[in-house]
């Protein structure tokens, strides 16, 4: 099992926690309310600090429910690196309202999954050429 200090910011607010034996992601809520505008990116603190063991990082990803409130991650998902740790440096989810109405995150209200994941560095080495043949190209492998 992996240790991880947490800091809320809000202690009100509860503490991620798997809500299955068979979840892979923690979910995290929203500290306050924020409005996203139609068509607009809002950035939603999510009450939490981490301290993560060395080499690992945390991947945020929207929950499968989010596009049902006309939201989806900006970003596609958030990066939360190891030195990413200070007292001050709360994890924020910025999302994009893609419909014509504004969008209302409700304090509390769960937005992002959280993943603690293992970090291992690579070294790259440069060729020419590879030895193996092209597959087809980029998405050639077909719609079925």
């Amino acid at each position: 099992m992996i240790r991880v200090k947490l800091k809320l910011f809000d202690a009100s607010l509860p503490v991620p926690e798997y809500k299955t034996d068979g979840a892979a992601a923690m979910d995290l809520c929203a500290r306050v309310e924020v409005t996203v505008p139609a068509r607009s990116v809002g950035l939603i603190p999510l009450n939490i600090a981490l301290q993560l063991p060395k080499d690992h990082w945390v991947l945020l990803a929207a929950r499968s429910s989010l596009h049902k409130k006309g939201l989806m991650m900006a970003n596609g998902i958030g990066v939360g690196d190891y030195d990413y740790c200070g007292d001050g440096d709360e994890y924020h989810a910025a999302v994009f309202n893609f419909s014509d109405k504004k969008v209302i995150v409700e304090k509390g209200e769960r937005i992002v999954q959280m993943i603690v994941m293992q970090r291992e560095r690579v070294e790259l080495e440069e060729v020419e050429k590879f030895k193996t043949k092209d597959r087809g190209g980029f998405g050639s492998t077909g719609s079925k």
